[in-house]
């Protein structure tokens, strides 16, 4: 059972000292006095009957109970102010889904599904989130996303969760228009001169990208850059003769437009399937319901079925 001593404000300002590791910068992020922030953290210990914060270094750290609490009172938290944002958006009248993104579907399937979602529930707020799979996974684990648009990740990643298979798509290396590789009949065994820009680690279609590299004839330097970002990797490329491999969603608008463009490296390279993951142990709502339909059509649409 939880103490009545307990405040929100020891809650608040323990979270902050344990992701900033000082109390002076917690005590600026919640515009308090630093012996404020030091006082409530100890109440918080005495209370709790144990040490949270390793005081002995110069940054402060997590005791073992402190990473416990940390763990849940985090989610508590993200809880707690999940069920704040419903009663007032019931107040209004409104519904919202928050929606997590791989950015190979946030350019061409994730607007198209939107607005077809909008015309359908004008109430329902839909707040859209890109980032890394394995982010967006443990944000959907955690309920801080309804929803995950993205790969199906490793068994492990995959526990308590659902995959819905919308399409796979393919791994393309593309260039700025000019590049000499385009004019190169072997060009799929001379791009390893280039920089090359690949997937970072944790993005699935990586160890894909990495063994085709290993098939290859090897790379004769390290590769120079790390990236699935679309702002970043577009410019980097057009303003050098950087090879990128990326999946074709995330570049599909430049590809139309031929402001980049894909060499060939000699062999398809196929991604892993894109789809909807949800958690197992969750009703979906009319609107979730309404939204994961507008995906599929979006999907659907989108490879011209």
């Amino acid at each position: 059972m939880l103490d009545h001593r307990i405040r929100l404000r020891h809650l608040r300002c323990f979270l902050e000292t344990a992701q900033l590791g000082s109390l002076s910068a917690a005590a600026r992020v919640l515009r308090i006095s630093q012996p404020a922030a030091s006082k409530t953290i100890r109440e918080l210990e005495d209370i709790l009957g144990r040490a949270l914060f390793d005081r002995a270094a110069r940054r402060l750290s997590l005791t073992s109970a402190g990473r416990i609490f940390q763990q849940h009172t985090g989610a508590a938290l993200i809880e707690l102010s999940r069920a704040q944002d419903l009663l007032q958006d019931a107040a209004r009248q409104l519904t919202r889904i928050s929606v997590g993104v791989l950015p190979t579907a946030a350019t061409e399937l994730m607007p198209r599904a939107a607005l077809a979602f909008h015309a359908e529930r004008p109430n329902c707020l839909l707040r859209v989130t890109t980032g890394p799979n394995w982010l967006l996974m443990s944000q959907l684990r955690d309920g801080s996303l309804d929803l995950v648009v993205g790969r199906m990740g490793l068994a492990s990643v995959m526990e308590g969760l659902s995959f819905r298979p919308l399409y796979s798509e393919p791994i393309y290396a593309v260039v700025r228009p000019d590049h000499p590789l385009l004019l190169d009949p072997q060009a799929a065994e001379n791009l390893v001169h280039y920089a090359l820009v690949l997937p970072p680690p944790g993005a699935v279609i990586g160890p894909i990208v990495r063994a085709y590299l290993a098939r290859r004839q090897p790379p004769t330097r390290p590769h120079a850059f790390e990236t699935v970002s679309l702002a970043f990797g577009r410019k980097l490329v057009q303003a050098s003769d950087a090879v990128w491999f990326i999946s074709r969603g995330v570049v599909a608008n430049e590809l139309a437009v031929k402001s980049l463009v894909a060499v060939d490296i000699g062999e398809d390279l196929l991604g892993s399937p894109v789809g909807i993951s949800m958690r197992e142990d969750g009703l979906m709502s009319p609107e979730q319901r309404s939204l994961v339909n507008a995906i599929e059509r979006a999907a659907k649409t989108g490879l011209g079925l």
